[in-house]
């Protein structure tokens, strides 16, 4: 639940409004199907014990679009070719109110919840005693479980039209639901309408940012609104004035969009939709406080200053972040405690507990970890080629950064030391999501890493998220963020992939092989699987199945890696070949990351048979034969199709430590821009760099092209 969304575990009455825009479609008829969608959440809600009051719009436009019909129907020819005269607008919602609530009943009818109609007018609510009988009749509805639902009466209304007068105790539907929510004492009022909230500009711009909490010191004179609704007399102007009203009066109110699935039940779920309007805003969100947006722009900005540092200056900032871990170790490994004290009594699973622990000898390492990178050749403004393209004009083309990358992470705090250094190494701006299960040994990482980052920086340079309602809106910032790499499961890295139209490096399942050949040294499989399985089972890399080469059950090869497994505490499960082989369980899945002391062994015909079993349930990521026949080990390898195969080697090796690449952001199964470990190269683009000496094109016609390649002496 988000933070700010904390009130709605004290909701019970609810006030929800739907505008015009969000009752008809865009010909004016009635939108049956999304009205549909609405009231099945009200009837959810309301079987689940909460108070729901309905109030409507859309009767005026309702009734315009059956008279139009009506009277074109009654006209004949001459008179459709004449001016037609605008229908009176009381008529209108008198008609349009009718035929309104016949589908409503008929709709709650269906889903076997009683309705009942209120209509009100302005004047109504100036005698004391309608408000006392209004409030008694509501809360006696409510006791039966009926949905009362309020309609202004306009075609009785003193108003001199519905869309022209804006004065009196309220002035449309939108100031009469706030009205409502509080002569009722509603605890929430839910304002639905053709947009997600309320934005900082006309929500068509593309520069308007959706803002989720409203605050009246920040945003009441900061906020241009779009045009009024296409069909009713208000708009977000209309909406923002009653939510204001409403929230600053006691009752919190939520803008949404009515054409989103599910949107009611996500608000009172505590979910962040729409924007909020709360009468404590301003003590949860700074008036000053920095959006997604801003955070991203920040941290370009930030990549730039970082980019114009030289070679030596930006090996210096890496130093001293790695100085910075060290004497810090203390307070890092008290908030890390925290942490797995937290997850501990929370019931996670030990594999994930164990990914997140932070002992003052691995803060160590990484401290190391980060040296080792900053006395790596300087990766920026490495000349990969050079060529004379005609007499003094000289094309070369370089290395530099992507520019602000997003990297979504699950679990291990350890691993956002080493995005950070890889993001200053390659002088890119850095924004990270850590999962909530790590927040406290996050918050105290980024703060030790920003602390070391020169002035001429800044530390806006890497940015915290906490909050993954954020992400959302950072997917949308194709314009300011380069690269989005998830690391977790197939699920996370699936659902930013279908959220954005920025680049995804895809990181997920680690499902890693070993297969032991009939040709294998068995001491030599031994080792390995034990060390690809144990060394450390919940790292991605780690071997989550193990394929046998069918001559090994028959020399008892097979037993004694099985029995090699069992005695390091491994559970082992059975595919479909091993049942009745061994006695163990049954595996579940063949394509399955146990992420801990576990795995599936499956028996394969040959090395064939290994392949085809490899790109059915595999992930890509890293796998490995141990065979001392050089043929089958080089067809294995040549026919592997994953980002990293190895022959008589631990799959443990995938890493990019062990690389030699100083860090890693994670290991990619993608095949596009970098594949396997990624290092500070996966991180960097290219660039062209021409220099000339007045030359012109002119139609080709006064150059002599060369095309010579130039030898470079250190590539800078």
């Amino acid at each position: 639940m988000d933070p700010t969304r904390a009130f709605v575990k004290n909701v019970k009455r609810v006030v929800v409004k739907v505008g015009t825009a969000v009752v008809t479609r865009d010909d004016g008829r009635l939108a049956v199907g999304r009205l549909g969608a609405i009231f099945e959440q009200l009837e959810k809600l309301n079987s689940r014990g909460f108070d729901i009051i309905l109030v409507t719009s859309g009767a005026v436009g309702a009734g315009r679009q059956r008279l139009k019909y009506r009277k074109m129907i009654n006209s004949s020819f001459a008179d459709l070719q004449k001016p037609q005269v605008e229908l009176d607008g009381k008529a209108c919602a008198a008609v349009g109110q009718n035929g309104l609530m016949a589908l409503y009943d008929t709709l709650f009818s269906q889903l076997d919840v009683t309705s009942s109609q209120l209509l009100v007018t302005d004047n109504d609510f100036k005698n004391a005693d309608f408000r006392v009988q209004l409030c008694q009749t509501v809360d006696s509805l409510l006791d039966l479980r009926s949905i009362p639902i309020f309609n202004e009466n306009d075609a009785i209304s003193t108003r001199r039209a519905p869309y022209e007068d804006s004065s009196g105790i309220f002035w449309d539907n939108d100031s009469l639901a706030a009205l409502l929510a509080m002569e009722l004492k509603a605890d929430l009022l839910v304002l639905l309408s053709d947009v997600d909230g309320l934005y900082s500009g006309p929500p068509s711009d593309p520069r308007s940012k959706l803002i989720h909490t409203y605050v009246k010191q920040k945003h009441q004179k900061a906020i241009s609104f779009g045009d009024k609704s296409r069909m009713g007399r208000g708009g977000m102007d209309a909406k923002v004035k009653a939510a204001a009203k409403a929230a600053y009066s006691g009752t919190p109110v939520v803008i949404a969009s009515g054409f989103t699935s599910n949107n009611i039940i996500k608000v009172l779920n505590g979910e962040r939709v729409g924007t909020l309007f709360h009468k404590d805003a301003h003590m949860w969100i700074p008036v000053t406080e920095v959006g997604p947006h801003e955070l991203a722009v920040s941290a370009r900005e930030a990549s730039r200053r970082l980019q114009a540092l030289t070679s030596e200056e930006r090996r210096k900032i890496l130093l001293d972040v790695a100085a910075a871990l060290e004497a810090n170790e203390q307070f890092i490994t008290l908030e890390n405690d925290a942490d797995i004290e937290t997850a501990r009594e929370a019931g996670y699973d030990e594999s994930l507990v164990a990914r997140l622990a932070l002992k003052p000898s691995k803060i160590r390492a990484l401290a190391e970890s980060v040296r080792r990178l900053a006395d790596m050749e300087e990766p920026i403004g490495h000349v990969l080629k050079r060529t004379e393209l005609a007499e003094g004009l000289i094309l070369e083309k370089k290395s530099c950064p992507l520019g602000v990358l997003l990297i979504v992470f699950e679990s291990r705090p350890d691993a956002l030391v080493q995005i950070a250094s890889l993001a200053i190494r390659s002088g890119n701006g850095l924004l990270l999501k850590g999962g909530k299960e790590a927040k406290r040994s996050n918050a105290i990482l980024h703060k030790v890493i920003t602390s070391a980052l020169p002035e001429a920086v800044g530390s806006k340079l890497i940015g915290l998220l906490t909050s993954r309602e954020e992400i959302p809106e950072l997917l949308k910032l194709d314009d300011v963020i380069d690269l989005v790499i998830p690391r977790g499961s197939n699920k996370l890295v699936s659902q930013i992939k279908n959220s954005t139209k920025i680049p995804v490096l895809g990181h997920s399942d680690g499902i890693c092989h070993v297969y032991v050949d009939k040709a294998a040294n068995l001491e030599m499989a031994k080792k390995i699987v034990l060390d690809a399985k144990t060394d450390y089972p919940a790292a991605c890399n780690a071997m989550e199945t193990l394929l046998v080469h069918k001559d090994l059950l028959a020399s008892g090869g097979l037993q004694e890696l099985v029995q090699e497994l069992e005695e390091e505490g491994v559970t082992l499960f059975s595919g479909p070949k091993v049942n009745g082989a061994v006695n163990f369980s049954k595996a579940n899945s063949l394509h399955h990351e146990y992420s801990s002391k576990a795995c599936t062994i499956e028996i394969v015909n040959d090395v064939d048979e290994a392949i085809d079993h490899i790109h059915s349930y595999g992930s890509s990521h890293t796998e490995c034969i141990v065979t001392d026949d050089h043929d089958v080990a080089e067809y294995f390898l040549s026919r592997v199709d994953s980002a990293a195969v190895f022959h008589n080697a631990s799959t443990r090796f995938c890493d990019g430590a062990r690389f030699g690449l100083g860090a890693e952001v994670g290991i990619s199964t993608s095949k596009i821009h970098a594949r396997g470990p990624v290092g500070v190269e996966g991180l960097l683009t290219t660039r062209w760099v021409l220099r000339g000496k007045g030359q012109v094109v002119e139609g080709d016609k006064g150059v002599v092209y060369t095309h010579k390649d130039l030898l470079m002496s250190n590539g800078y």
